[in-house]
C-alpha cells in the first residue's frame, strides 16, 4: 500500500490530534525498527494502521467485533480496547494487509499479549513513548526503548497494568498474560 495514500485515508478517518499522534508513532516506530533490525516498512505500516479504528463509534466497533467473531471477552471490557482488533480487521479486509505480524501488531498494540513478536513489541512501545506522550515515567521508558526492546516492553506493560490497577478497573486477560510473561 502506498504510504501517502494511506495517510490521506487516515486524515479523513481520524481527528487532527489523533492523526498527528499516528504520524508520531510511525516516525518513532521507523527509528526503533532501524535500531533493532526490524523491517522499517512493516513498522511504518503497522504504526500507520494502529489507530485506524480509534475514532469509530462504540456501536460500529461492537458491530464489527461481533460480525468478525472476535474474542467475545472484549465486550466485557472498556471499549477503548476495541479499536485494536477492529483496526486489524480493517487493515486485512479493506486494505489487503496479509502479513500476520503486521496484523498482530495492530491487534495487540493496546493490550499486549504473551509471546509478542519484535514488531508487536515495537508498535506497543512506540505508541506509549511517542514524543506527544506526557506522563510520569515516560522519559525512563524512552531511555529504555533506546537500549533494549524486550526490557522496554516489560516496563511498558508494567506501566499499563499499574495504571489500570491504580484506577481500580478491570485488566484484559491478554494484558495480564503479557505482564506475567515479562515478570517470569
Amino acid at each position: 500500500m502506498d504510504v501517502e495514500q494511506l495517510k490521506k485515508v487516515l486524515q479523513e478517518r481520524l481527528t487532527q490530534s489523533r492523526y498527528e499522534h499516528v504520524l508520531r508513532v510511525a516516525e518513532k516506530a521507523k527509528s526503533m525498527a532501524v535500531r533493532y533490525d526490524i523491517s522499517v516498512m512493516k513498522a511504518e505500516q503497522a504504526a500507520l494502521f494502529h489507530d485506524i479504528a480509534k475514532c469509530m463509534s462504540k456501536t460500529d466497533l461492537r458491530d464489527i467485533l461481533e460480525r468478525e467473531q472476535e474474542d467475545p471477552r472484549l465486550l466485557d471490557f472498556h471499549h477503548e480496547l476495541w479499536h485494536g482488533p477492529v483496526g486489524a480487521v480493517i487493515a486485512q479486509k479493506d486494505f489487503n494487509v496479509a502479513d500476520p505480524d503486521i496484523v498482530h501488531a495492530i491487534r495487540y498494540h493496546t493490550t499486549g499479549r504473551a509471546e509478542m513478536s519484535d514488531l508487536e513489541k515495537l508498535i506497543y512501545v512506540a505508541d506509549m513513548i511517542e514524543p506527544g506522550r506526557d506522563f510520569p515515567g515516560v522519559e525512563t521508558l524512552r531511555e529504555l526503548a533506546n537500549e533494549n526492546l524486550h526490557a522496554a516492553m516489560g516496563a511498558c506493560i508494567y506501566q499499563s497494568v499499574k495504571y489500570l490497577v491504580n484506577k481500580k478497573v478491570s485488566v484484559y486477560p491478554d494484558s495480564i498474560d503479557c505482564y506475567n510473561a515479562y515478570i517470569d
